[in-house]
């Protein structure tokens, strides 16, 4: 085992102290645990949920050479329990407090896995208690609580009632504290995943039909609150909609199981999901990768839409998440026009306001860089800010405020953020095309400028005709009184699997893997190609490209940047530059979830 002061440090300088309940904190909960929790000691397991997760077998034999890799990280065990070690990141040791990796014990199908669970799994029970930080964090206890009895047939032996019992006490013991902590996990997802801890082993657990009645009602009340009324999570991330799935449908099987019809509420909030998945699928059917969006899981989205029995089609605007979708021929375009999500939600949100994604026919064309996996989380404050989206930076700065860290060092990787001031957008069906168009004053305070856009997509989606325009009427100013240019930045970022090249002093061709091409024409003063990154993959960052179009304000009081998308086959659209409409935009009341916070459930 490591050097217990040594122990200690890693474990402050990862922060897992910090994000775990103090001792204090602990023992308050604890003391509550035995009033709050309705159910009694749990003494039979009558139900197994459901596992939708994707599991790996190979995972069985890394742990019997003692490699224990979880969230990117790999630690050594050296003989060693991995619940004595240093853990090599808070992702990795929140991965293994979570227990979600016996899925892949489980799929192994060996009988040295079974052993190894179950000695993993004694393991913990037995130091439980003295492992203290990340391990007692609401949402990990959840996760643990779920992954404990979707595996129970693994790490169970009726042969063996002492190693039973203990685990059906440690098992009574966190549903007991957790019943008095979920109002501590964060909001979001992590709070709902409590709740359904909570229910999930009311229905699985012999005897606790008082648990399920205690708790379906504030679970319900949370789900309604969280899951908005077009299928859209209220943090905005298509992640979570899919994360989320993966656990509301072994639980509404539960219900089933038990004889119990599942509540309106968890069907109901199931259907408005489905559609809003595939709403987010970009046409490579990878999901649209806006607010905290980061590597798609394919297979978990394969497997939660499997389970989707109507395959609508998706809406063109989901007004209450804040996004359009436009399909026009095989072209399709996703655009966020909806508002930051309020106080902690914002956490893991974007500052891509009027950024926009683009595939055809099948190939991801114009994307935004998206967010990293848990192992390379060095890459999220970039990802969050402005210039990693298809959108407009001006002074290469963001168009929301991220909340200071304080001594001027730059903001966490989960600063709430806030803003842009003054955002309206809208979404209009004309008779030869369809319009996005909207405004901010997120640089406004800063840099006395305001920014507009507004895109017109053909009919056949073969010609994309936009605009950006900049005004600052009183002038240029900047937050320490420098001079300024007012230099602005118009970004394409590029599928690393899309080509480009500069055609001419305006103009650069995009070359898609299935052959088509596309050429993007601005009047911006100059236009380059500079190298980007695809965060959002699951091998890592990967290199890619965009498309720059950049200019100076200077003295002037509004500048307009005129640009084109326009397919270059046979039927050509374009050719030149189209004088959009004068620039009116309306002043509905802002799409996308609402700014007030969220009450507790």
């Amino acid at each position: 085992m490591a050097d217990p002061q040594t122990f200690e440090r890693t474990i402050r300088a990862l922060g897992l102290r910090h994000n775990g309940p103090g001792p204090f904190r602990r023992l308050v909960l604890a003391s509550m645990a035995s009033i709050s929790y309705p159910g009694s000691q749990a003494e039979l397991l009558l139900l197994a949920p459901q596992e939708l997760r994707t599991a790996d077998p190979s995972f069985a034999t890394e742990v019997y050479n003692g490699h224990f890799g979880l969230a990117g990280k790999l630690a050594e065990l050296d003989a060693e329990s991995p619940f004595d070690i240093v853990p090599p990141s808070e992702n990795w040791a929140r991965e293994l407090y979570g227990f979600g990796w016996l899925r892949h014990l489980r799929a192994s199908g060996s009988e040295l896995a079974r052993e190894q669970a179950k000695a993993l799994v004694h393991d913990f029970v037995q130091h439980g208690r003295s492992i203290h930080g990340l391990t007692w964090q609401p949402d990990i206890i959840a996760r643990r609580v779920i992954s404990w009895l979707s595996n129970s047939v693994l790490i169970l032996d009726s042969g063996e009632p002492e190693a039973y019992e203990a685990f059906l006490r440690s098992l009574t013991s966190q549903l007991r504290y957790l019943s008095a902590s979920y109002r501590d996990a964060p909001d979001g997802v992590p709070r709902l995943l409590t709740l359904m801890a909570l229910i999930y082993a009311g229905l699985c657990i012999a005897e606790q039909q008082a648990v399920v009645d205690r708790y379906v009602k504030p679970f319900c009340k949370e789900l309604n609150r969280q899951i908005l009324p077009d299928g859209g999570h209220i943090s905005r991330n298509p992640d979570a909609l899919a994360e989320l799935l993966l656990d509301l449908l072994p639980l509404r099987h539960c219900f089933v199981a038990r004889d119990r019809v599942p509540p309106k509420d968890l069907t109901d909030a199931i259907d408005r999901i489905m559609p809003m998945l595939r709403f987010f699928r970009m046409g490579d059917g990878t999901l649209a990768r806006f607010n905290g969006c980061g590597p798609t899981p394919t297979d978990a989205l394969a497997t939660v839409l499997a389970y989707d029995d109507i395959e609508g089609s998706p809406v063109r605007t989901a007004a209450n998440s804040g996004y359009v979708r436009l399909e026009c021929g095989s072209t399709l375009i996703l655009a966020d026009i909806g508002l930051v999500p309020p106080g902690s939600l914002s956490t893991t949100a974007h500052a891509g306001f009027l950024s926009f994604e683009m595939s055809s026919g099948g190939c991801p064309m114009i994307i935004n860089c998206g967010a990293p996996s848990a192992d390379h989380d060095e890459w999220l404050l970039f990802a969050r800010s402005t210039a990693a989206h298809s959108t407009l930076t001006f002074e290469d700065d963001s168009l929301t405020e991220f909340a200071s860290s304080g001594n001027g060092s730059q903001p966490a990787a989960d600063a709430q953020i806030s803003g842009p001031a003054n955002a309206h957008a809208s979404f209009n069906d004309q008779v030869d095309n369809l319009r996005i168009k909207g405004s901010h004053y997120g640089y406004v305070t800063r840099y006395g400028v305001s920014h507009s856009r507004q895109i017109l997509v053909s009919s056949t989606g073969r010609l994309i005709s936009s605009e950006d325009k900049l005004s600052a009427p009183k002038g240029l100013k900047s937050p320490d009184n420098d001079l300024i240019g007012g230099a602005y930045a118009i970004r394409f970022h590029l599928h690393p699997s899309v080509k480009a090249r500069i055609v001419d002093a305006r103009t650069a061709e995009l070359a898609l893997p299935n052959g088509e091409a596309w050429r993007l024409s601005s009047n911006a003063p100059e236009i380059a190609i500079e190298d980007s990154y695809l965060i959002a993959d699951p091998r890592g960052p990967q290199q890619s490209s965009q498309v720059v179009l950049s200019g100076m304000m200077g003295e002037a009081h509004e500048v307009r940047i005129v640009w084109n998308i326009e397919w270059t086959g046979d039927d050509d659209e374009g050719g030149r530059l189209v004088a959009l409409p004068e620039f009116e935009p309306d002043e509905p009341e802002p799409s996308g979830p609402t700014g007030h916070e969220p009450d507790a459930a």
